[in-house]
């Protein structure tokens, strides 16, 4: 779990985790890992605008070196097409 400093890392992941639940990601199922510095997040979003106040709150914790956003957003929803037959519709006038 931990890199070539797993002292520095064990003392990083504190921070970054406790950062994760100020943030409310932790509320949200996220987890972080620390390798050498460097903070791996995964999980899922609820909504795509968690993210960038996430990861900003992220790169904010000192001897962060690196930040890999595996971060999954919500699914899109493609809103459906108006059912056209092709051809055009008569008016009785």
């Amino acid at each position: 779990m931990f890199g070539k400093n797993p002292a520095a890392d064990k003392a990083l992941q504190k921070l970054v985790d406790r950062r994760l639940q100020q943030s409310g990601g932790s509320q949200l199922g996220l987890k972080a890992v620390v390798v050498n510095g460097a903070v791996t997040i995964t999980g899922k979003l609820k909504f795509d605008n968690q993210r960038i106040p996430l990861m900003k709150s992220m790169r904010g914790v000192p001897g962060v070196k690196n930040l890999v956003d595996q971060v999954q957003g919500p699914p899109k929803i493609v809103p459906k097409r108006p059912e056209q037959n092709g051809a055009p519709k008569v008016v009785d006038g």
